[in-house]
């Protein structure tokens, strides 16, 4: 993997002449999307890298709290590192080639419709044994929380706190929140507790745990998410999604941007204004419903 970025960097700094700033900033910016690539796709070669991988890192590097001027870097240094791997030959297309800055819509969350989002957690079908079981806990604790994939993968058993029903977090930078959590879901955690106890005779600390009882990892969340998603018409199906669902669905009900910011551990409110895009319809339809002068149209 690292012997394209190598080879990328030679050549601006041989033929393009480049500051050693400016190959600094581009070694990171690929070293960052080929860690991205291993992490969350189990994938080693930045030459199969797909558009939708792409997108996918521009929008955790929002979720992130990385300024627009920052992304937009990264993307045309993407282009660059792409454009000169079909030069020599290495690959035909540019994954990156039809990423727009952050302001085009295209770049914008995608989101789970509410209604099809509920009326997947509200049935009860197929979830007795623990492996069904869990599948949906973990859709609706990463959507019922808005936490990390990261963050959840970090759980505990003792992250439950029943007497006060909620759950400690452990985000970014070992910053720890607290989430509320609905009476329905911690019957859901007491019941998934009694059902892992059941099924593994060994314990383990970690809460969400793979069907041999191990810890779970990042590919092993996303496949299940990717999976349980299947039936709902997502245009992409994720823990990043349901994330997004959580804090677009809680502004589409009226809560307010600091709340969610801390809900979601937000290092700003620059992230959490990424989100307000999806409300503008919801505003427009309150508007025109409630005001004298839509009514005049």
């Amino acid at each position: 993997m690292y012997a394209a970025i190598d080879g990328f960097l030679q050549y601006i700094s041989a033929e393009k002449r480049y500051s050693k700033h400016t190959q600094t900033a581009y070694r990171n910016d690929l070293q960052h999307f080929a860690d991205f690539l291993s992490t969350d796709f189990a994938l080693d070669d930045l030459a199969m890298a797909t558009p939708e991988m792409v997108r996918s890192w521009v929008v955790s590097l929002m979720d992130d709290g990385y300024s627009a001027r920052t992304v937009n870097r990264k993307i045309s240094t993407l282009n660059s590192f792409y454009r000169h791997l079909i030069i020599i030959g290495a690959i035909k297309n540019n994954p990156a080639g039809n990423i727009s800055a952050l302001k085009k819509a295209k770049l914008l969350p995608v989101v789970v419709a509410e209604e099809q989002i509920n009326t997947y957690l509200n049935s009860e079908n197929n979830t007795d044994d623990f492996p069904s079981f869990r599948n949906k806990l973990i859709i609706d604790l990463l959507y019922s929380t808005g936490m990390r994939r990261s963050e959840l993968i970090g759980l505990q058993d003792s992250s439950i706190d029943f007497s006060n029903r909620s759950l400690k977090v452990k985000g970014k930078r070992n910053k720890e929140r607290i989430i509320p959590l609905s009476n329905k879901m911690m019957e859901q955690l007491q019941k998934y507790l009694d059902l892992k106890e059941e099924t593994f005779k060994v314990a383990t600390p970690f809460l969400i745990v793979t069907n041999k009882g191990e810890e779970a990892y990042p590919r092993f969340i996303y496949r299940i998410v990717s999976n349980e998603l299947k039936g709902l018409s997502a245009a992409r199906r994720s823990p990043h999604v349901l994330r997004h669902s959580f804090a677009t669905h809680l502004l589409n009900n009226g809560a307010d941007l600091n709340s969610i910011k801390e809900l979601m551990g937000h290092a700003s409110l620059s992230a959490t204004q990424i989100y307000t895009h999806t409300t503008i319809e919801q505003l427009r339809k309150i508007y025109n419903k409630a005001h004298p002068r839509a009514k005049h149209k």
